[in-house]
């Protein structure tokens, strides 16, 4: 059984990656936001009193299922919304980025110059728009294993998959990743 520190010591731990695995899916910040905090309200009513051991898969699992669920809304608002577009408009002119992507520098990390901080986020900034180019199963594979530190069989009951279509969906990211980002003048 999970103790409520231990629950919130692990949402506090995976929020960051999880938002940045939902907007990844969704490609829109406030709509990540909104399926991350459900997903976390979910885990924490209904899986509250599992083993912790059990949190990560539990919480990655609900993470897709929520994924999942905001793409079938969407499809049928969208189909709503194209029926009956001409009886009003939205506007959203709203953006912000409400989590950083990168990890905070502790003061006893060594030094780093602006000009290698920009050439950092250049690099990090191209990465992630080539990871956003992957096919969506891929991205999917690539980020659990990489990204979450999941291994094959973690993400293949993530992923309801097989650990083969995983191993395939990771290796044909990682070389379409190194193709792209090759091309781009980026070897890692």
């Amino acid at each position: 059984m999970a103790t409520d520190k231990e629950l919130s010591d692990f949402l506090a731990g995976v929020e960051k990656r999880a938002f940045k695995q939902a907007v990844y899916a969704v490609r829109k910040d406030e709509s990540a936001l909104d399926i991350v905090q459900d997903a976390m309200i979910k885990l924490a009513e209904k899986y509250g009193d599992k083993p912790s051991a059990e949190l990560p898969m539990l919480f990655q699992r609900i993470l897709q299922n929520t994924i999942s669920d905001f793409f079938r809304r969407e499809k049928v608002r969208n189909t709503w919304v194209s029926l009956f577009s001409s009886m009003s408009t939205t506007s959203d002119g709203e953006d912000f980025d409400v989590l950083e992507i990168y990890q905070n520098e502790s003061e006893n990390d060594t030094v780093e110059s602006s000009a290698e901080k920009l050439e950092r986020a250049e690099v990090l900034g191209i990465i992630e728009e080539e990871v956003e180019k992957l096919p969506a199963r891929q991205r999917e594979a690539f980020l659990m294993r990489y990204w979450n530190d999941m291994d094959v069989a973690e993400t293949a009951e993530a992923m309801k998959c097989s650990v083969g279509s995983v191993k395939t969906h990771c290796s044909r990211a990682t070389h379409a990743l190194a193709i792209a980002l090759k091309a781009r003048g980026i070897e890692l």
